[in-house]
């Protein structure tokens, strides 16, 4: 027997239609800070960021591959790090569905990470992508956008996300989690706390790129696609510590993925 509540269809209707009010409410809710991210204001970079891509040395503007708008994924993969960030890796097995309508929308989608061109290029093949990922390893790009820090910081206390981070990725002694993710990209915890997800966008006029909007944290989880999808689901993200993998270790131990 389920041990959920059950319901006959006049009684579930009754309480859909009272969550359906709630939900519309979000939705409009949503519309609001979409419109109050597009109104503020930008900031002039005047900074000349220099990315290893593809096709090449490039500058920031140059990531904007012809269009106005950029959306830069900071993609977790240090430069001394095997592989990528596994919750990363989830996140970007959406990107390459979605590009191709943004891309026709004068919006071009791109990861940025500090491991050098050639591991992002090979962890690229393994997983089957082909979206734009450059290497920010030899400027301070990822510093400047609050996304990577040094020893230093880590040791005097992060600011990530606008405030002076309580992350668990900074608790002591270190959660079994943050082991367990640090473990799969084959570094150590403190190393792996040094670079964060996030999103920033920017915008090119008349040569000119502009700073509109970057999101850290929970902020991203609105692009995580299987959670959009979970929270649908009928027994919600029902997880219990880390669940989820690289798309090619789904069937493998822990130990040999």
């Amino acid at each position: 027997m389920p041990v959920h509540t059950t319901a006959t269809r006049q009684e579930w209707l009754a309480a859909r239609l009272a969550l359906l009010k709630a939900e519309k409410e979000l939705t409009r809710r949503s519309d609001e800070l979409a419109r109050q991210r597009q109104d503020l204001p930008w900031v002039r970079i005047d900074k000349a960021y220099r990315f290893d891509t593809d096709e090449g040395p490039a500058s920031l503007a140059d990531l904007f591959a012809g269009r106005s708008q950029l959306i830069v994924y900071h993609f977790m993969f240090g430069p001394d790090w095997s592989a990528g960030c596994p919750s990363c890796s989830a996140i970007a097995d959406g990107f390459d569905g979605v590009r191709v309508h943004l891309a026709n929308h004068d919006v071009t989608l791109t990861a940025v990470s500090r491991a050098p061109l050639a591991k992002l290029k090979a962890y690229k093949q393994r997983l089957g992508w082909s979206f734009p990922w450059a290497s920010s390893g030899d400027s301070d790009f990822n510093f400047d956008f609050n996304v990577s820090f040094t020893e230093q910081q880590q040791g005097e206390g992060i600011d990530y996300n606008y405030e002076r981070d309580s992350h668990a990725m900074d608790m002591q002694p270190v959660p079994p989690p943050v082991a367990e993710l640090a473990a799969s990209c084959g570094t150590d915890a403190p190393a792996y706390s040094r670079d964060r997800p996030g999103i920033s966008t920017f915008v090119l006029e008349d040569g000119v790129v502009y700073h509109a909007y970057s999101t850290y944290a929970r902020g991203v989880d609105g692009i995580w696609g299987m959670y959009q999808w979970l929270d649908r689901a009928p027994k919600g993200r029902n997880e219990a510590g880390i669940w989820w993998r690289r798309r090619d270790e789904y069937g493998r131990s822990r130990s040999a993925a």
